[in-house]
């Protein structure tokens, strides 16, 4: 077990997506974000089932960092209730797992 996490969550437009993943990565509270998409997402939203196109966001970051990680999405997501998941990292390329270390706060 390491003290990294993979966090996701997804934005309904590539510019949402870009501009979080800039500013995680700058506020260095993430060493990479990968955007993959669009995706196609289907769930339930007040009754109602929604198909959305969206952008889905792999956060890589450390334990240290996951309040403040929730904290900036909250602060800069356009959804009222954003998706917001947290794995732990078990095991990894040890030298990618320093990288992410030395590239956050």
């Amino acid at each position: 077990m390491t003290d990294k996490r993979l966090v996701i969550t997804t934005a309904p437009s590539r510019e949402e997506a870009n501009a979080i993943a800039s500013e995680l990565v700058g506020r260095r509270l993430a060493a990479c974000v990968n955007i993959m998409g669009p995706i196609a997402s289907v769930y339930q939203w007040q009754g109602e089932v929604e198909h959305s196109e969206e952008y889905l966001l792999l956060i890589k970051s450390t334990e240290a960092q996951s309040l403040a990680i929730q904290a900036a999405i909250r602060e800069l997501h356009s959804y009222q209730v954003p998706e917001l998941l947290s794995f732990s990292v078990d095991s990894g390329l040890e030298s990618y797992l320093d990288w992410i270390a030395s590239s956050v706060r």
